[in-house]
């Protein structure tokens, strides 16, 4: 993130403090980022970690992405590549940006995986539609590395995936993709 993006989340976050005093502790107005805990004392991390996996079964697509971080990083804990692919994977298919990024990274350096350039850009792709800022520049990077037959693949695949999602749009309460929001 850059200066003027670190000033621009600060901001947001000390606009927020008097709204999250006043709700009571309401959990729905508090971002979801850092949900796990997982940087805690060592003592209290056994306790932490059996949480965030709860809450990461139950589908809590933060918690899923967080588990993947922790294993990926292998701070506190030693490194375990295969637990990281399985959280990312698992946070991807909801859609979070991040999760697909360090999954096509993962694919692109071949960590935990074989290195595999196409599925890389798929995800890098998807992840910069979804919003993850640094996606675009390692998609491309990723695809100077591609034989022009990958890239054609890989092109494929992701016109495949966003004709199905632009039906999906178009099928959801008779509503055309384009159509204004109710």
């Amino acid at each position: 993130m850059n200066r003027t993006g670190r000033a621009l989340a600060l901001g947001c976050l000390l606009l927020l403090q008097p709204l999250l005093a006043s709700a009571g502790g309401n959990s729905l107005l508090i971002p979801a980022m850092g949900r796990c805990t997982l940087n805690t004392q060592p003592e209290d991390l056994p306790q932490a970690l059996a949480a965030c996996k709860e809450a990461a079964q139950s589908g809590d697509v933060q918690a899923q992405y967080e588990l993947g971080e922790y294993y990926y990083d292998g701070k506190n804990t030693p490194r375990d590549l295969n637990q990281a692919l399985n959280y990312f994977e698992q946070a991807s298919l909801q859609g979070h940006a991040q999760a697909q990024y360090n999954l096509g990274v993962m694919f692109f350096r071949g960590e935990g995986v074989k290195a595999n350039n196409v599925q890389a850009y798929i995800l890098l792709k998807i992840s910069a539609v979804n919003g993850d800022e640094d996606a675009l520049d390692v998609a491309d990077e990723v695809s100077g590395q591609m034989r022009r037959d990958e890239l054609e693949v890989a092109t494929q695949v992701l016109g495949q995936i966003f004709r199905k999602y632009l039906l999906e749009l178009q099928t959801a309460d008779g509503r055309t993709p384009f159509s204004p929001l109710p």
